[in-house]
């Protein structure tokens, strides 16, 4: 059939309303001022991100850790992330990670033993997320968009361990950020090949479809190796920005809490802490 053939519908006059118990949680912030909503939304997520920013104005730079929050410790890929958060430490980044349990615990916890720097950007939820007790200083937020900025700012790499929907989202959007232009292109390192042989497959069709840019695929990098991983960093991470090893400072009297670790943490050119 000619689709230029087809009838066009005629337009409709209604529209769906929101019912007073069908609206989204989110947009139930103000309930006797509906059109108040908007604004306190707005305010809210202002709260979230000035919050955040202050909390992690000194972080210097990091390297994120996302994974399953649901990995306990005798996982094989707890003990791994663990050795990761202790590599990227002693390589002189801020190990920042989601602030819970499992993998971000792991990677905090590796950090904290290697006498280096870890953050966590903790989210308000109903049920396993809580602050691990292996973090030099945490945010915790109610919003997840407000969350992944922070996740995203500091950051000068990203790994990812095997984890579920909430993980592959912060991967999927780091790579939407990095391949439209929103953000350099950062390394990101997948820990694991086996858990994401069938994800990096789909992600080589749609490669192959067209749909997404021919070398798109390559921006992530898959091993099973801590050390292939802080090389990986060490190429992309570190050279490419001119950072540097510095003597650390401490933390000012608003910090959450002040260790001291190993003497020495990445800066910028010119002396700044890379922000």
């Amino acid at each position: 059939m000619n689709p230029s053939a087809e009838p066009i519908p005629s337009r409709t006059r209604n529209q769906l309303v929101p019912g007073r118990v069908g609206e989204p949680r989110c947009l139930r912030l103000i309930e006797r001022r509906p059109r108040s909503n908007g604004l306190a939304l707005l305010l809210w997520v202002m709260l979230d991100y000035l919050h955040g920013l202050s909390v992690f104005r000194q972080t210097g730079p990091c390297v994120t850790v996302f994974g399953s929050a649901r990995t306990r410790p005798e996982d094989t890929n707890y003990q791994l992330a663990r050795r990761m958060g202790a590599a990227i430490a002693r390589l002189g980044f801020t190990v920042m990670t989601g602030g819970g349990p499992g993998i971000m615990e792991a990677a905090n916890r590796g950090a904290r033993e290697a006498g280096g720097r870890s953050v966590g950007c903790n989210i308000e939820l109903h049920f396993e997320q809580h602050p691990n007790p292996y973090l030099d200083r945490c945010a915790t937020l109610r919003f997840f968009s407000a969350r992944k900025m922070l996740l995203e700012r500091y950051s000068y790499a990203f790994i990812v361990f095997p984890g579920g929907a909430g993980t592959v989202d912060e991967l999927f959007e780091t790579l939407t950020l990095i391949q439209t232009g929103k953000m350099e292109p950062l390394p990101i390192v997948l820990m694991g090949a086996e858990y994401w042989r069938e994800m990096m497959c789909f992600v080589e069709k749609m490669a192959e479809a067209g749909t997404i840019s021919g070398g798109d695929p390559q921006l992530i990098y898959v091993t099973d190796s801590v050390e292939e991983a802080i090389a990986h960093l060490r190429r992309h991470a570190i050279a490419p920005f001119g950072l540097r090893l510095a003597a650390r400072r401490p933390w000012r009297w608003f910090s959450r809490r002040i260790r001291h670790g190993t003497d020495a943490r990445l800066r910028s050119p010119g002396g700044a802490t890379a922000v």
